[in-house]
């Protein structure tokens, strides 16, 4: 959870003529635009450690990324969030998601905050992180692409990784570089490559947890199986500072940074930076591990 920051949302969802203007603004009520948003199942949530229940079956069939490099990656700024769009096909199996069904890797999703205190979207006992990345995914064995996938059972699969301040991330260095050029709304470039496997953490501290949830940004659909991997990432101070510097307007009239964020349930305790989500999961998260 965090400040007004960028969410997810990959470019058919958010690009859309027809669909409704939104926002973070304090006091925007989503639920009467969006019906979703009012759905029980709604995300982002806190994550209690103690409440979540250990599933020895997440371990029957391992989850497993299958990233490959993908070449001449687009960076955008929608004006709500950072998106690396990826054209290779990656996909994800095993875990929690359905036997014999590969979830394509559409895109990886940035979310932050004004400050170091908060940013994620998701809590882990009701800590917040300054940065929060999606790595969005779609079931492309029961569907033919995301929008068709979007609402649907078994449609989505989300993995979250928090990301901490400390060292430089070596992976994201060719995202952050070119983050002044795609400054403001309505931007976007080009990069060579990247590789979705640099975001993964090492293979022995990929314990997660797991739950059914919602899309953090209109139309909030639900159906969405999140997966959000215990251990942080850490970027340095430099590299969230440049997340920082972006811009939720085109470029037409100055103001204040974008502070890329997310939308919170229907209790809300709001400041002038941050919508802080639920506090009461919909239901207890599944552990991959028992030692939480």
């Amino acid at each position: 959870m965090a400040d007004r920051s960028l969410i997810e949302g990959d470019e058919p969802l958010q690009r859309r003529e027809e669909a409704p203007e939104w926002g973070y603004e304090e006091g925007v009520e989503w639920g009467l635009i969006f019906p979703d948003a009012n759905g029980e199942y709604q995300s982002p949530i806190n994550l209690n450690s103690r409440e979540a229940k250990y599933d020895p079956s997440l371990l029957e069939v391992r989850l497993s990324p299958n990233y490959v490099v993908c070449r001449d990656c687009e960076v955008i700024n929608d004006g709500h969030s950072i998106q690396i769009a990826l054209k290779s096909k990656s996909v994800l199996i095993g875990g929690p998601l359905p036997r014999g069904h590969e979830f394509e890797l559409h895109d990886v999703r940035f979310h932050w905050g004004r400050e170091n205190q908060r940013g994620s979207e998701h809590t882990v006992n009701f800590k917040a992180f300054p940065m929060e990345l999606h790595l969005m995914h779609w079931n492309s064995t029961l569907y033919s692409s995301i929008d068709e996938a979007v609402g649907k059972k078994h449609g989505i699969a989300i993995i979250a990784l928090f990301v901490q301040i400390g060292k430089e991330h070596v992976g994201l260095k060719a995202v952050t570089e070119i983050l002044q050029d795609i400054q403001y709304k309505g931007k976007s470039k080009t990069i060579p490559c990247f590789n979705p496997n640099s975001l993964l953490p090492d293979p022995l501290l990929r314990d997660y947890w797991v739950y059914e949830g919602s899309l953090t940004i209109p139309p909030c659909s639900e159906g969405v199986t999140w997966i959000l991997f215990r251990y942080p990432l850490t970027v340095s101070q430099v590299q969230i500072e440049e997340f920082r510097r972006l811009r939720t307007h085109v470029k037409v009239i100055e103001s204040s940074g974008l502070h890329f964020s997310s939308r919170r349930g229907k209790t809300r305790e709001i400041n002038l930076y941050s919508e802080w989500g639920r506090t009461m999961l919909p239901q207890c998260p599944r552990m991959r591990n028992g030692n939480f």
